[in-house]
C-alpha cells in the first residue's frame, strides 16, 4: 500500500493565512459546520469560509458570545452544542436535521475545532476525563450523529496538535484513573482526533466522504486560558513581562490556515485520513528525537484508529447513522 504521509508541494506554508488559502476558491452554495467558530482558530476559520461564499453554521456553547463575535459575517449562524454533554450533540444533530430551509441542508465541510487544553482534573459523564470526553468523544458522536447529513463529496477536518507527540492512547488508563498529568491528558485527545481522522476516512470514502487532522501551530488564543503565566515563561513563550518570546508562533489567521486548506484544498483530492501541518501533508515521524515535527506512526495506525474507534462507540453508543 503507498505511504501518502508525505508533503504535497502546495506552495503554501507557516506564515500562510487563512485567506492565502483560500485566494481564488468560490465556496458559493456550500455549507460548513465549525464547532467552537467564534473563538480563536474557529473565528478565523469561519470568517475565512463565510467570505470565500460558504454558509458557516458557528456550533457553539455560549451563543450570546458566539453571535457578538460573529455579528457582520455575512452568511453566518450560529447553534447551540456542548461537546461535553452527549444530549446537547444530540440536539444539535436533530435541530440541523430539520425538515426544510437551511438546518435540512447537507454539510460539505466540517470543522471539529472545538476543544480544551491542560485543564484542571474534570470528570464529565459517567467519569471521562475532559480532554477524552470533549476533544474526542464530543466530535465523535457530533460526526456520526451528522453522518447522515455529510454531503457525497465532504471533507470533515479534525484539529490535532503536535502536543500528540507527547502521549500515544493510554489503552490501560484512558481516564487517568491511577494520576492525572494535564499535559499527557491533552496529547493523548490530540492522538485521538488524528486516529479518528484515519478510520473515518475509511469509513467515507466509497461516499467521497474524505477526512484529515491537523496540527495549527502554536498560536495565543483562548485555549491557553488554564496555562499560567509562570508555566508559559518556563516554556518560553512569553517573557516576564508578558510580551511574546517564541518566534514560531503563529497569529490566529496563519493558525486557521491549515484546516481551512485541509477542508479545500484541490490537492487533496482523492486522498484523505492524513494528518497536515504549515498547509501541506506531514512527514511521518518515527524518529526519538522531541522535535514535535511530523506526525507519530502511532497517530496514523490504522489497527489502533479501528480499536479506538470501536471503544468510542461503545463508549457513546453512537456509531454511524445511529441515533444514539
Amino acid at each position: 500500500m503507498t505511504d501518502r504521509q508525505h508533503p504535497l508541494g502546495s506552495g503554501f506554508g507557516a506564515r500562510s493565512t487563512a485567506g492565502d488559502v483560500l485566494a481564488g476558491i468560490d465556496l458559493g452554495g456550500r455549507r460548513a459546520v465549525v464547532t467552537g467558530g467564534h473563538s480563536g482558530l474557529g473565528l478565523e476559520t469561519t470568517r475565512a469560509l463565510a467570505e470565500a461564499g460558504a454558509d458557516v453554521i458557528v456550533a457553539a456553547r455560549d451563543t450570546a458570545a458566539a453571535r457578538a463575535a460573529t455579528r457582520g459575517l455575512a452568511r453566518v449562524t450560529v447553534a447551540r452544542l456542548d461537546l461535553a454533554d452527549l444530549a446537547s450533540v444530540r440536539r444539535f444533530a436533530s435541530h440541523y436535521a430539520g425538515a426544510g430551509g437551511k438546518n435540512g441542508a447537507a454539510i460539505d465541510i466540517l470543522v471539529n475545532n472545538a476543544g480544551v487544553m491542560a485543564c484542571p482534573e474534570t470528570r464529565l459523564g459517567p467519569g471521562w476525563e475532559a480532554h477524552f470526553a470533549i476533544n474526542h468523544l464530543g466530535h465523535f458522536a457530533l460526526t456520526n450523529l451528522v453522518w447522515p447529513l455529510l454531503a457525497d463529496g465532504a471533507r470533515v477536518v479534525s484539529v490535532s496538535s503536535a502536543g500528540h507527540h507527547y502521549s500515544p492512547v493510554r489503552w490501560d488508563d484512558l481516564h487517568f484513573e491511577a494520576g492525572y498529568d494535564k499535559w499527557l491528558a491533552y496529547a493523548q485527545s490530540k492522538t485521538a482526533n488524528a486516529l479518528f481522522a484515519v478510520h473515518l476516512d475509511r469509513l467515507g470514502r466509497e461516499r467521497g466522504i474524505r477526512a484529515f487532522s491537523v496540527h495549527p501551530g502554536k498560536i495565543f488564543t483562548p485555549l491557553l486560558r488554564h496555562v499560567g503565566r509562570d508555566e508559559m515563561v518556563a516554556a518560553g513563550w512569553i517573557d516576564r513581562d508578558g510580551n511574546p518570546a517564541d518566534p514560531t508562533f503563529k497569529s490566529p489567521a496563519q493558525g486557521a490556515a491549515t484546516q481551512v486548506w485541509a477542508a479545500t484544498s484541490p490537492l487533496l483530492a482523492g486522498l484523505g485520513g492524513l494528518y497536515c501541518e504549515d498547509c501541506d501533508v506531514a512527514r511521518r515521524n518515527d524518529t526519538a528525537e522531541a522535535t514535535l515535527e511530523g506526525v507519530k506512526p502511532y497517530a496514523t495506525d490504522e489497527a489502533a484508529a479501528r480499536r479506538l474507534w470501536d471503544l468510542s462507540a461503545e463508549m457513546t453508543g453512537i456509531g454511524p447513522g445511529q441515533s444514539g
